[in-house]
């Protein structure tokens, strides 16, 4: 079965139930993600809230009238001069990977951050041994900054996280 072409638009507070599901996968059977409960669509709201007050994109991917993934730019770390930075999460549903959509959602990602002033786009990806999502973030320019080593633990292992990073406008 073939996934439609997707189009990427600004996340609703309706497509939130349908970016919890996504998330649930990842969270309850992947070690894509280090976070181990699943977010609930109160929690997604309280996030798609804050980002939209800070003026950072919040995207869904939509195809045949479903919600097939979702990526944002959120602060990458809580001090005040870092508010430049911003950390980039991509997730599609398992159906939906394979077919562009996830460049199409981080190519619209990297272009709605940078005309919101952000500077510089962290990915932090666990190395789960698929080497897809820094394959995917490589072909869109963000370059390897580093590696933490055995950083977090999910499922009875431990695992590293890959950082790259992108500028985002011009020095």
């Amino acid at each position: 079965m073939s996934t439609p072409p997707a189009t990427i638009r600004p996340a609703t507070s309706a497509d939130l139930t349908a970016v919890a599901e996504i998330m649930k996968h990842y969270v309850e059977q992947t070690v894509a993600t280090f976070t181990e409960t699943p977010p609930t669509v109160d929690e997604w709201s309280r996030l798609h809230g804050d980002l939209a007050a800070r003026g950072l994109p919040f995207l869904v991917a939509q195809a045949g009238g479903d919600v097939v993934g979702f990526a944002y730019a959120g602060p990458w770390r809580p001090k005040s001069a870092y508010r430049h930075t911003v950390e980039d999460t991509v997730y599609l549903a398992p159906t939906a990977t394979g077919h562009g959509i996830g460049t199409a959602l981080l190519s619209e990602l990297v272009s709605r951050a940078t005309a919101a002033g952000c500077r510089q786009m962290i990915a932090v990806i666990a190395d789960t041994g698929d080497p897809s999502s820094a394959a995917l973030h490589r072909r869109l320019g963000f370059v390897d900054a580093g590696r933490l080593r055995a950083v977090g633990f999910k499922h009875g292992r431990w695992i590293d996280t890959l950082l790259l990073q992108r500028e985002l406008t011009a020095p």
